[in-house]
C-alpha cells in the first residue's frame, strides 16, 4: 500500500505529517478538557450573572461563551476528522475561522464593563470588524491566507493594549493578569503550532489554547461573580 501520508503538505487543510494512533487520543482528551471546563465554569457563570452580578454584561458575557465553545467544538471535529476527508477540508475552513471569532469574543465581556467610553467603542468596532474580515477570508480563500492569518491572530489579539491603561483601572488586579497571562500563554503556544517536525506538537499546541481560553474565562468569572459577591 502506498504511503498515504505523502504530500500532505500539498494540501492546505491537511497536516504536515500523519499524526500516530496516540498524538489523536491524546489531543482528543485535551480538547475533551477544554470542553468540559468550559461548560462547567461557564455554566455557572451565565447563572450568577442572570440572577444579579453581571445582568447588564450577560449578553456579552454569552457572545463570549459561544465563541469559546464554538471553537473548541469546530477544533476537536477538524483535529479527529480523517486527514483525506471533505469533511477535514470544510472543518478547517471552520476552525480557522472561529479563531477570529473567539479573540473578538473574548474582548467582549471587557469591553462591556468599559461601558461606553470612546476608546471601548473604537476597540469593539476595530476587534469585531477585523474579526470578521478574518473570517471571511479563512471562509472563501483560506489556501491563499495561510501563515499569514496567525500575524493576523496576534494584531487583534494584542490589540487591547489600546486600552490597557482604563481596563487596568476597571477591572479587578486578578482578572487583569490573568487577561495578561491568557495572551501570553496564546502567544507562547504558537511556537508549538508552527513547529510540525516535533511529535505530539499539535497536543502542545491545543494545551497553550485550553491553557490561555481557561486564563481568560477565569477572569471573566472573577470579574462578573467572585469580584461582585
Amino acid at each position: 500500500m502506498p504511503d498515504q501520508s505523502a504530500g500532505l503538505s500539498h494540501q492546505w487543510w491537511q497536516p504536515r505529517r500523519r499524526f500516530s494512533p496516540a498524538e489523536l487520543i491524546a489531543d482528543g482528551v485535551v480538547h475533551g478538557i477544554g470542553l468540559a471546563v468550559a461548560l462547567a465554569l461557564g455554566t455557572v457563570l451565565v447563572v450568577f450573572a442572570a440572577i444579579g452580578t453581571a445582568r447588564p454584561e450577560l449578553p456579552a458575557i454569552v457572545t463570549y461563551l459561544a465563541t469559546l465553545l464554538t471553537v473548541l467544538g469546530v477544533s476537536l471535529a477538524f483535529n479527529l476528522a480523517p486527514a483525506a476527508s471533505g469533511l477535514r477540508r470544510l472543518m478547517a475552513r471552520l476552525d480557522q475561522a472561529a479563531i477570529f471569532l473567539l479573540i473578538a469574543g473574548t474582548y467582549t465581556p471587557f469591553l462591556a464593563v468599559l461601558g461606553g467610553t470612546p476608546g471601548s467603542k473604537l476597540l469593539a468596532v476595530l476587534v469585531w470588524g477585523l474579526a470578521l474580515v478574518g473570517v471571511a477570508l479563512k471562509l472563501i480563500v483560506p489556501q491563499n491566507f495561510g501563515r499569514l492569518a496567525i500575524a493576523f491572530y496576534l494584531a487583534i489579539g494584542w490589540s487591547g493594549i489600546l486600552v490597557c491603561q482604563p481596563l487596568a483601572s476597571v477591572l479587578p488586579p486578578p482578572s487583569f493578569w490573568l487577561i495578561i497571562a491568557g495572551g501570553l500563554t496564546y502567544t507562547a503556544g504558537i511556537v508549538f503550532h508552527l513547529w510540525d517536525r516535533l511529535k505530539f506538537q499539535n497536543v502542545l499546541w491545543h494545551v497553550f489554547v485550553v491553557a490561555g481560553s481557561t486564563c481568560n474565562l477565569w477572569a471573566v468569572f472573577h470579574l462578573m461573580v467572585l469580584d461582585r459577591l
